[in-house]
């Protein structure tokens, strides 16, 4: 079968759980939580995990383990690990650690990026100017991040146009690729739809991603009126994990699970395999004590827990899962 006209044929998936998802969390995580997740969302055929941050672990303690996770981690050939790399320390870190792809990220708004980095828009991206330019030296392809692109905690809505200009000077310093990112999670279709219609304007399509989250549970819908307008690359999060510390309430990245389920239903081709990767979900869920807030994921479980009290006698009996760490360590 194929997929509906005015869909792509394929959607590529970039699966940001292990460092967005997971730098907010207040208990800090164990390197070896983080290495064996990375690992699972591989062997569930994801192919691009972003794997860590090179910030500064005064500022971002959850991601203090950088090199020690691009170290342990089970590389396999074909999927990439990009990594955020906030300046040039930040870069040569990641250079040294081997990543084959690293991300810069600027705000769309003035508001939101002082308070997020403590400076203007036009600052941070002089920040990122070396770093792109060393990128190109080495050889690592750079993905630009633009988040609030549909709305700002402290500014409201967003002109489109913002959204494209800055994005825009992303791509003119040598970003591969710009994912926009509607950060608080407040966008709906026909404005998700407007402001591809500018961005594409400046930059090819095929070279855009979305990195929804899902506070209103409008993520699913706007990624759909996007993939219509061309877009065919995703950000997700398995299990939804993530949120945004600055927006009372603002939820997780939408779920890769989630994702996977509608694009399959719609004969788009991602490469990933659901069953695995909603087991790397519960996994991880289960070591943060919380249920996945994919609702794909909890079907699935509930699902095969009625299968199996169905099915009488021993077969029907699984061993409990040990806690991630114990697992993997």
């Amino acid at each position: 079968m194929t997929p509906e006209p005015g869909l792509p044929r394929r959607v590529r998936l970039v699966e940001v759980g292990p460092r967005d998802g997971l730098q907010n969390e207040k208990t800090p995580v164990p390197t070896d939580v983080k290495v064996a997740l990375i690992d699972l969302l591989t062997d569930a055929g994801m192919p691009a995990v972003e794997a860590t941050s090179f910030v500064s672990p005064k500022w971002v303690p959850q991601m203090s383990d950088a090199v020690e996770v691009m170290r342990r981690i089970r590389r396999k050939p074909g999927v990439r690990y990009p990594v955020l790399t906030p300046n040039l320390k930040g870069f040569e870190g990641a250079l040294a650690a081997k990543a084959d792809e690293v991300a810069v990220f600027v705000a769309a708004t003035e508001a939101f990026s002082n308070k997020n980095i403590n400076c203007s828009i036009a600052e941070s991206l002089e920040r990122f100017r070396p770093v792109c330019a060393a990128a190109q030296e080495a050889g690592v392809r750079v993905r630009g991040y633009v988040s609030c692109v549909l709305g700002c905690p402290f500014d409201g809505e967003i002109k489109p146009k913002a959204v494209a200009d800055v994005a825009t000077t992303l791509w003119n310093l040598g970003c591969y690729e710009i994912s926009l990112g509607d950060t608080i999670g407040v966008g709906t279709p026909i404005k998700a739809q407007r402001l591809i219609e500018h961005v594409r304007a400046e930059i090819p399509v095929e070279h855009l991603a979305l990195h929804f989250h899902d506070t209103y549970g409008q993520a699913l819908a706007n990624i759909l009126a996007c993939l219509e307008l061309g877009v065919s690359v995703i950000d997700s999060a398995v299990a939804g994990l993530g949120g945004c510390p600055y927006a009372v309430g603002a939820s997780g990245n939408v779920a890769t699970e989630d994702v996977v389920y509608m694009l399959r239903g719609m004969d788009v081709e991602t490469g990933v395999d659901l069953d695995a990767l909603a087991e790397a979900g519960r996994t991880i869920s289960r070591l943060l004590g919380r249920e996945p807030a994919s609702k794909v994921a909890r079907a699935l479980a509930a699902r095969a827990k009625g299968r199996q009290s169905e099915t009488p006698g021993p077969s029907s009996e699984r061993a409990p899962m040990q806690p991630i760490a114990g697992r993997f360590a």
